[in-house]
């Protein structure tokens, strides 16, 4: 009875992971089609926290037509290595404006991101690659965006370029309901996955 009650267990899980296999491939794919913003704050206070949002708001704001040119990944990468000191000057002159003195540090990263959401969009978990700002000792919660397609700022995100930007497939999976069960499985299945790498 018992190996009865196991390979039928066995069984669902295999047809589990057999049937996500697609969905697990979009996912995968749009990990290679986005890159990100990651702004640590220095720690949780208050002070803190909205000091990071300024500095959002500010790096956001030096950057809007930045990303307007780029027509893939690489080349969102490329410009933002080539304005990388830029940002990081926005940044830095953002945080003495308020008064403070932490350094700060703009870097390119590849990343792990859980499943995000963000207004009308769903982001699956995966690795990204990431503009990341760190304030001070980066020990603060985070806040993130979508730089390319652009999703930042709520209210004035572009859902037309991300539209534009991705296949039907993928712009269905980040934006339609219903998907939230997968990408948990997807993300439980890849934590899994990850112990073994």
């Amino acid at each position: 009875m018992k190996i009865i009650i196991k390979s039928v267990l066995i069984a669902a899980v295999l047809s589990v992971i057999i049937s996500m296999l697609p969905f697990s491939a979009q996912c995968d794919h749009l990990t290679k089609e986005v890159f990100r913003l990651h702004i640590l704050a220095d720690n949780d206070t208050r002070e803190a926290q909205s000091l990071k949002l300024k500095v959002r708001d500010a790096v956001l704001k030096k950057t809007e037509k930045l990303y307007k040119s780029a027509d893939n990944l690489s080349e969102a990468i490329r410009l933002t290595d080539e304005n990388l000191s830029m940002i990081a000057d926005t940044a830095k002159k953002t945080v003495a404006k308020y008064g403070c003195s932490y350094p700060v540090k703009a870097e390119i990263k590849r990343m792990y991101f859980n499943t995000r959401y963000y207004g009308r969009v769903t982001m699956p978990s995966g690795f990204y690659d990431a503009l990341r700002i760190t304030i001070g000792e980066g020990k603060g919660h985070n806040w993130w965006c979508v730089m390319y397609p652009s999703l930042c700022v709520g209210a004035s995100a572009d859902y037309n370029e991300l539209k534009d930007r991705t296949s039907d497939d993928e712009y269905r999976v980040m934006t339609e309901d219903g998907y939230e069960f997968k990408f948990k499985v997807i993300e439980y299945f890849k934590s899994f996955c990850s112990l073994f790498s």
